[in-house]
């Protein structure tokens, strides 16, 4: 028992909810949801075009930060690592291309797989699954936003609740 209570105090807090970004990508705010229901990350994405180059797997899309908003899309060209069959919270089963990137949430910045689907009718743009969580986070499920903070022009673009 001693032994979990010292690993989780070496993991990060977060809430239920929390901002990410993809420096990659240069987008610095994305609200997302902890979902420890989901094994797989999942990012919404519009626009999806699947193509070959050099016998890699491509995948085209354009990434809209803001809940409800069109302002401030950024367009992603990166490789299909794999596709996975998903189950949505609807229980309908999709087949989603798996990509890698630069994650940061809260005080840590390192790579992940996220699947692609459109989640325009969700409350939030990206969900942030157990592989993502694995071995850095522990999930405070009463308290929003432990991380990072977004600055209030921030808040107010994404039209939704805010992390108080």
């Amino acid at each position: 028992m001693d032994n979990i209570l010292n690993d989780i105090s070496t993991l990060t807090p977060l809430g239920w909810k929390e901002w990410v970004s993809f420096p990659d990508w240069e987008i610095d705010y994305i609200k997302a949801k902890v979902d420890t229901g989901a094994q797989t990350s999942t990012l919404h994405a519009e626009e999806m075009t699947i193509f070959n180059i050099d016998k890699k797997i491509m995948v085209k899309f354009k990434i809209y930060p803001w809940q409800n908003n069109k302002e401030n899309g950024k367009e992603v060209t990166t490789e299909v690592i794999t596709f996975r069959k998903i189950r949505s919270s609807s229980g309908c089963l999709e087949k989603r291309p798996v990509i890698k990137t630069t994650i940061s949430v809260a005080d840590k910045t390192f790579e992940t797989e996220l699947t692609l689907t459109n989640r325009q009718l969700m409350g939030f743009r990206m969900l942030i699954g157990r592989r993502t969580l694995d071995k850095k986070f522990v999930i405070t499920t009463a308290k929003s936003c432990l991380g990072k903070k977004a600055p209030k022009n921030i808040i107010k673009s994404n039209n939704r609740s805010s992390c108080k």
